[in-house]
């Protein structure tokens, strides 16, 4: 890998994940996060600059491990995510905790113990939100309440690290045609209609422009929803 901006994209084997990774090749060096070590590895192969890094997110000692030797970083991405949908009635202990683990807990974890290496690159961090981390509909409130507390997260990480020259984005993407949101529409009882939707890579473009900002600059938060058809 060369000497050029770094970043770590988690999430990075499909879905949104995946387009920022395409989108960051060009001007980026990139650690793929995710738990599909094929699917990273053969994205790693198609980028050229790029290496996978297989993790669960939710194994704290592995994610130490896995981040020992990252020194400098210029961009972390947080796309990793999970949804199940369900009536508060209907939504058990677990779904709440598994769902806190990965799209809180890991989120804040594994920045707490990159941001040596973030501050020393005084770096980006981009939170890839949702929608539903600004308005909570019935049937989401696992998912909503984990993406309002991944905002929370932001707003203070953002508060606190400005003094140190860290940036950090909330981006907030409508419905998107991914893997996710199919299955999303299943629990909903609804058709997957991705033309409907916004691309992956129209969030990717989102993204690289956060991390591309001129040094002036501080995108905070970016809310994007499909464009009418």
């Amino acid at each position: 890998m060369t000497s050029r901006p770094r970043a770590l994209v988690t999430g990075a084997s499909r879905g949104i994940g995946k387009a920022i990774a395409q989108a960051l090749a060009p001007t980026h060096d990139l650690l793929l996060g995710g738990r599909d070590q094929a699917a990273l590895s053969e994205l790693a192969t198609e980028l050229g600059n790029a290496l996978p890094w297989p993790l669960d997110l939710a194994d704290s000692d592995a994610l130490t491990a896995a981040t020992a030797e990252i020194d400098r970083l210029d961009l972390l991405v947080h796309s990793a995510g999970v949804a199940e949908l369900g009536a508060v009635a209907d939504t058990p202990a677990k779904v709440w905790r598994e769902t806190y683990e990965i799209n809180v807990v890991a989120v804040a974890e594994l920045t707490r113990v990159l941001l040596p290496a973030l501050r020393r690159a005084r770096g980006t961090v981009v939170l890839i939100n949702s929608g539903a981390g600004l308005r909570a509909n019935p049937g989401w409130g696992a998912y909503a309440a984990s993406k309002f507390a991944l905002r929370a997260l932001g707003d203070a990480l953002r508060a606190e690290e400005e003094p140190h020259g860290v940036r950090v984005t909330s981006v907030h993407p409508g419905r998107t045609a991914t893997d996710m949101q199919r299955g999303i529409r299943s629990a909903e009882g609804g058709d997957f209609q991705p033309e409907a939707y916004l691309r992956p890579e129209s969030v990717a473009s989102a993204v690289l422009m956060a991390a591309t900002a001129s040094p002036d600059a501080h995108l905070t938060e970016i809310v994007i929803r499909p464009a009418a058809r």
